[in-house]
């Protein structure tokens, strides 16, 4: 069974086609290959199915096990062989409807959009400028002066588990260093951690920076280096169309994991 790698904004993702990965669950698949150290260090795993006829179906888990909507993931996978061809895709990734588009040597992602998706009030109180979105799953933003002076990891996990959001959130800060460009740090539910790029915070981000700052094309500066690209229209209430974010992705190439990393551990 080939393990092929692919990556987004610096973050590293595997994937399975769904027909071959028969010995365990996508959970336990994401749990032993994963998790660096045992495992290959992956920031999450996706099980595909073939295409053929209707929408594209991916599923993707984090590093801890549990089943998430992930953005660049999602990108991501168009940078493999055996993936459709077009430059307009239609997917189902972990349930939610998203459109893929080819441009160039980027991968852009249209966000799940209509009822339930959008900004909505923040949950709690904070002493700095924030916002709050459901993209298929939670994100927190917070305007901070500078991102790099924030101690993350002190400051994101109360907020992440925070009583007010059941579940938790994910925890993303915000630098805006010029009109339409910003800097991003994340930190992750399920990885429990700083991401070099969460695409679907940095897609909140942006959208709660056009509600403010009333500028609907973002130039998002990650924590890995690279600049994402989001452009929307947002309307009164909050709600988006046509969220879409850009940004390139690389073929890393493919592995044989090891079998026994999965049959030694089977009831």
């Amino acid at each position: 069974m080939e393990l092929l790698l692919a990556s987004a904004a610096g973050n590293v993702f595997g994937y399975l086609w769904e027909e071959e990965a028969k010995d365990c669950t996508g959970e336990d698949y994401a749990k032993i290959l994963c998790p660096r150290g045992t495992g290959f260090g992956l920031d999450g795993l996706f099980l595909m199915q073939r295409p053929g006829r209707g929408p594209w179906v991916l599923e993707h888990w984090d590093t801890d096990g549990s089943k998430s909507f992930c953005s660049n993931g999602s990108r991501a996978s168009l940078a493999l062989p055996g993936t459709p061809d077009g430059a307009l895709v239609e997917v189902i990734s972990s349930g939610e409807r998203i459109l893929l588009r080819r441009d160039g040597n980027e991968i852009g992602i249209r966000m799940p959009e209509g009822e339930g998706f959008g900004l909505r009030a923040c949950p709690m109180p904070l002493d700095v400028p924030a916002g709050f979105g459901w993209i298929g799953n939670p994100q927190l933003v917070l305007r901070v002066p500078s991102v790099a002076a924030v101690d993350l990891p002190a400051l994101a996990p109360p907020l992440r588990h925070h009583a007010a959001v059941p579940g938790g959130t994910n925890v993303n800060v915000i630098e805006v260093l010029a009109p339409g460009e910003a800097r991003i740090r994340s930190w992750e539910r399920g990885v429990e951690g700083e991401t070099l790029c969460c695409g679907t915070g940095s897609a909140v981000a942006a959208a709660w920076l056009a509600q403010t700052e009333g500028i609907q094309t973002w130039r998002l500066h990650t924590a890995g280096g690279e600049i994402v690209r989001v452009e929307l229209t947002l309307d009164a209430a909050g709600a988006w169309h046509d969220l879409w974010l850009s940004g390139p992705v690389r073929k890393l190439g493919r592995v044989l994991p090891e079998p026994s990393l999965w049959l030694d551990r089977r009831p």
